[in-house]
């Protein structure tokens, strides 16, 4: 077998193959007997028939049949031998042979670009620290309050958690635009599922009274005729039940599973909570701007195949996040909005992935044992979600990657500058905002 490369550009190669006649009649030869073994001939017994009437009759399904598997042995050995890994599958084309019964063809293919991390002690990174006080206690205990509401009659002008009911309409330049209007529909004041504009109109209004306010739509508002416009709308509220908050007792903490020791082992268990989701955060930001300053100044050539791979992975991705089956989809998503994102976990994973290469990073079986008990923990049963993800070759291998990730990452953060910057629980957790 004879290889020759060409580089075509940076990452793009072309490598063409010949492979001697020899070797294309052995493969022959050595197809023809398997192949017989399971052939069926009229007069013989399954296996025996002799091997020149099964040329006779099969010869050409052998023949292709040799030379795709042969291609294929060829290929990997002179990949191997040229120490190259592609980045997807190879386009192969086959050639007209120069020797007589030679098979001679050409692939192309991809290569991963070399990555070569330096001057990672000039990297700086800002880590904010927080401690989460008596007061960040108070305040999330008042909004597990006001996430169980009971509603009576309001005696008094609406304020942010009061339920109405309205009757709405909309009109752009004096003319009613089509979903601006609408009939008894209910709300919570101050939830932030309307427009702002329209949302803070409602405080202050009371059963029976009719407004017109003006109402601005937002410059990334869904919808191209409504998209940063100013319009008018007509509100009338037609019921309003005042929020009434939970009492602190015992009864309220039942319901977050905190059946002993009163308000007292609530606040430690939200407390407890609240650390971890803070630790948790603080270190997810520190990955971001750590990633964020690797590839500003790490910047890669990326190879267009990885780069199409990702864009189809966010799109089903996406779609299964919607409740859409990737494989019912009969017309391709947009690749634009997904193309950036893709770019960035292409970068990502070349750089990740040589941290893990260089330091010999490994995934210790007790790690992937707790990430598949954690991840089990947000389904409603955990046991059959356990077992569930330990079968999935797909769930594993994903948590097998981010734990990797992770180790890389904190590898990283050893070699690059950290500063702590002092922080609030509700800065860093934008609670309350």
């Amino acid at each position: 077998m004879r290889a020759t490369l060409e580089s075509i550009d940076a990452l793009k190669r072309r490598l063409e193959v010949s492979v001697p006649s020899e070797a294309v009649d052995a493969a022959v030869r050595s197809h023809t007997k398997t192949f017989s073994k399971d052939v069926r001939l009229k007069g013989f017994r399954p296996g025996k028939a002799p091997l020149a009437m099964v040329q006779k009759y099969y010869g050409a399904q052998i023949y292709n049949e040799a030379l795709s598997k042969l291609m294929r042995q060829s290929l990997s050995q002179a990949l191997i031998e040229q120490n190259l890994s592609p980045v997807g599958p190879p386009e192969v084309e086959t050639l007209p042979p120069l020797a007589p019964n030679e098979l001679r063809y050409a692939a192309r293919f991809e290569v991963f670009p070399n990555v070569e991390l330096k001057n990672l002690e000039a990297i700086h990174l800002d880590r904010q620290v927080a401690e989460v006080t008596e007061a960040d206690i108070d305040a999330m205990i008042e909004t597990l309050q006001k996430q169980r509401p009971t509603y009576v009659p309001a005696t008094a002008p609406a304020v942010d958690g009061d339920r109405v009911v309205i009757d709405f309409e909309g009109r752009l330049d004096g003319t009613p635009f089509e979903g601006g209007t609408g009939k008894a529909v209910p709300v919570v004041v101050g939830a932030g599922r309307m427009i702002k504009d329209f949302d803070q109109a409602l405080v202050g209004m009371s059963k029976g009274e009719t407004k017109v306010v003006p109402v601005k739509f937002p410059e990334d508002y869904q919808s191209e005729t409504l998209k940063g416009k100013d319009t008018e709308f007509t509100i009338t509220v037609t019921s309003h039940d005042q929020a009434v908050l939970p009492a602190l007792d015992q009864a309220f903490c039942e319901l977050f599973g905190v059946s002993e020791g009163g308000i007292e082992a609530l606040r430690q268990e939200v407390a407890d909570n609240m650390r971890r989701e803070l630790k948790d955060v603080v270190r997810t930001k520190l990955k971001t701007q750590l990633l964020d300053k690797l590839l500003e100044t790490h910047p890669l050539e990326l190879p267009e195949s990885a780069i199409e791979q990702e864009i189809r992975v966010l799109q089903s991705d996406w779609m299964r996040r919607q409740g859409m089956d990737p494989s019912q989809l009969k017309q391709a998503l947009p690749r634009e909005p997904f193309e950036a994102g893709a770019k960035r976990r292409v970068a990502v994973g070349l750089i990740v992935g040589e941290v893990i290469r260089a330091e010999k990073i490994q995934v210790p079986q007790a790690a992937l044992e707790e990430r598949m008990e954690v991840a089990a923990l947000s389904f409603s049963d955990p046991d059959a979600a356990y077992k569930r993800i330990k079968q999935n070759e797909r769930a594993r291998n994903q948590l097998a990657a981010a734990i990797l990730e992770d180790e890389a990452v904190e590898k990283l953060l050893t070699r690059v500058t950290v500063n702590d910057v002092p922080a609030s629980f509700k800065e860093i957790m934008n609670f309350g905002a």
